[in-house]
């Protein structure tokens, strides 16, 4: 089964990775380290990179709120279609 990490726990490690390869380690040997992908890595750092942990959680909060705002719009633009085929009688 996939081990999924929290956006804290991501964070945590690619400090670690930071401090891993200041200290002259490299890349292979700190991805290695970690017990993650090179691809797992590099996407982390694309989206969590220079991110602190308040902040990720903000951002998870925002994208979750932002699902549920879409859903609302999507049930709320059938209502109305719906409501529109009813008052022209096309039904």
């Amino acid at each position: 089964m996939k081990k999924g990490f929290t956006a804290e726990q991501i964070i945590k490690k690619l400090r670690e990775a930071e401090v891993l390869i200041s200290k002259g380690g490299t890349i292979s040997q700190v991805i290695r380290k970690l017990g993650v992908s090179d691809v797992t890595y590099y996407r982390w750092r694309k989206e969590y990179g220079g991110m602190q942990i308040e902040q990720a959680k903000r951002l998870k909060d925002l994208e979750n709120e932002n699902a549920r705002l879409k859903k609302l719009v999507a049930d709320l633009s059938l209502d109305n279609s719906i409501l529109k085929e009813v008052s022209r009688g096309n039904f």
